[in-house]
């Protein structure tokens, strides 16, 4: 099939855990013999001067990188309307670029015969392509903002991020989630007049997060956290916990990786909690450093109040590094409880260090655990596996009639009070 992916994100261009999951199921679905286009973007901040539109092929995968057009927008302060600019520009090169010049006849144009988007970023030019093209619309929801706020969409842009959430749902032709969390939390948030949505589990190429058997500790034991420094990835949770951890198995100490927007209000939790001198933050790590610590230390724990589905946990899991994870969302269906990994309930500081100080007390039962985990990851994590399911969703989707659609409601209800380093 002839598939155009569009995501905001794509290496180099990377963000978050979407950029790696579109990157290896474009070249996992080249691999099986798809044609596949990814229409992204440059780097925030660019323009077409110097960094202009670059049409180039990698891996087998065509990918058309979009330059930012001129006017000053920033993320971070205009969102909705730098997401609407990027989606302008998309729709431009998918018409132009991709589509080929319709007038010439010289010209050879590539027409999709599904195009797939990833996330509420691009539901503009995604419609819009599909719609152009007159092919199915696949989309991944990846994550809700509602799910992101505990339930609640009452500020200005929370409230417009679902609104464009739920219109991408409700004009998609099937929907994929990565987890069955996820897809109850669709059909709840954007039902009941949704298509179909399939679960596709994320994938992992175990090939590059090496495993190595965990070694006898001598020095005390070193903890891990790899991700996103945001309010629902709960480090504050384990930052709390960590004098417990530490009054019975003294020395602990805390390894952080990762950027995000509460690193400075993480900081300060650990003065708070009076473990400054036990928690290192190492801001971005590279693909080696990541696997060496996860070598290195004695439990990777992941304490996220939201989480889609965790794509960290496989790669921990690949590297041998025992798990220490919360129940939230797709983390719950990814570590079985007691054999893959150690759970708690999300937010539950007590439930949390009673877990990790489960897995420091026994570090040959953690170490079993692990290599469970590994052996899970090869029957049921694999990005062949995931590109073949998705390759299925494709060849099912059929264009949906087209109808008029008014406004969600959003019931107009406050946040529930938060801790002040959540953002909005």
């Amino acid at each position: 099939m002839k598939v155009m992916i569009v995501s905001w994100e794509y290496p180099p261009v990377v963000v978050g855990g979407l950029g790696r999951h579109v990157h290896h199921l474009a070249t996992e679905l080249v691999a099986q013999g798809h044609d596949i286009v990814v229409l992204t973007r440059r780097p925030t901040g660019t323009d077409a001067v110097s960094h202009p539109t670059t049409d180039s092929r990698v891996d087998g995968v065509r990918i058309v990188a979009v330059a930012e057009d001129p006017p000053e927008f920033e993320f971070g302060h205009d969102m909705m309307a730098w997401t609407l600019a990027m989606g302008h520009s998309f729709v431009r090169a998918g018409l132009k670029v991709i589509g080929g010049e319709r007038n010439s006849p010289e010209s050879s144009a590539w027409v999709p015969d599904v195009v797939h988007a990833h996330d509420w970023l691009v539901a503009h030019p995604a419609i819009t392509l599909a719609e152009f093209f007159d092919v199915p619309l696949v989309s991944t929801i990846h994550a809700t903002e509602a799910g992101r706020h505990s339930g609640w969409v009452s500020g200005r842009t929370n409230r417009q991020v679902h609104s464009v959430e739920w219109w991408l749902a409700s004009e998609s032709d099937s929907l994929i989630t990565c987890s069955a969390s996820m897809r109850d939390e669709v059909t709840r948030l954007f039902g009941p007049d949704i298509p179909d949505v399939s679960v596709i589990h994320n994938g992992i190429d175990i090939r590059t997060w090496p495993f190595a058997p965990r070694r006898t500790r001598s020095a005390p034991a070193e903890l891990m956290f790899a991700g996103r420094l945001e309010y629902e990835k709960g480090v504050q949770d384990l930052l709390a916990a960590l004098p417990r951890i530490r009054r019975s198995h003294p020395g602990t100490t805390l390894t952080i990786a990762g950027t995000g927007t509460q690193q400075d209000w993480l900081i300060e939790q650990a003065r708070r909690h009076r473990v400054t001198k036990a928690v290192r933050f190492l801001g971005a790590v590279d693909h080696e450093g990541l696997v060496a610590l996860m070598h290195r230390c004695a439990a990777i724990v992941l304490p996220s109040r939201y989480e889609p589905f965790g794509i960290v946990a496989l790669e921990a899991a690949a590297t041998g590094a025992p798990l220490v994870v919360s129940t939230a969302g797709g983390l719950g269906e990814a570590v079985t409880e007691a054999t893959t990994g150690l759970t708690f309930a999300p937010g539950d500081v007590a439930g949390l260090a009673t877990a990790v100080r489960a897995a420091l007390g026994d570090p040959a039962a953690s170490a079993t655990r692990a290599v469970r985990a590994r052996e899970r990851l090869t029957e049921e994590f694999s990005w062949g596996e995931v590109a073949e399911r998705t390759a299925g969703v494709y060849l099912a989707a059929k264009r949906r009639v087209r109808h008029p659609i008014g406004r969600p409601h959003i019931p107009e209800r406050p946040l529930p009070e938060r801790d002040p380093g959540q953002s909005d």
